[in-house]
């Protein structure tokens, strides 16, 4: 077993609380389905938004509409770059696993696709 980061991003339409919520849930979601993954196989997770997002934390969606409320979670505003993509939600999530670090999917969805266009995404 060993502990690796898998790391995600998404974009959201508006700075609104549900759209935040609902944008997250789908990423995360996305990243646990995706990897095979079991809520005892994440350690952590840290956050970041951009400033333009501001009406709600996203690990209030891990908390509330997951339903995970034992692993611990960090939000952070993501440094601002001029040009950078907004309204923007990154994600980095710390597991346990037996996966080998080559075949773990890392998720971007939306517009954050265009941020890792290296990866190759798992549909």
């Amino acid at each position: 077993m060993k502990t690796l980061a898998i790391r995600g991003a998404t974009t959201v339409e508006k700075n609104e609380k549900l759209c935040i919520l609902n944008e997250t849930k789908i990423l995360i979601q996305k990243i646990i389905d995706t990897n095979s993954l079991k809520e005892d196989d994440i350690v952590s997770i840290i956050f970041t938004m951009t400033r333009d997002l501001d009406e709600v934390y996203p690990s209030v969606a891990v908390r509330e509409l997951l339903g995970f409320n034992d692993i611990p979670l960090l939000n952070f505003e993501e440094k601002y770059i001029k040009n950078s993509l907004d309204r923007c939600i990154r994600v980095m999530m710390h597991v346990n696993t037996h996966i080998e670090k080559d075949k773990i999917f890392h998720i971007y969805l939306n517009e954050a696709k265009k941020l890792r266009t290296d990866l190759k995404g798992k549909e």
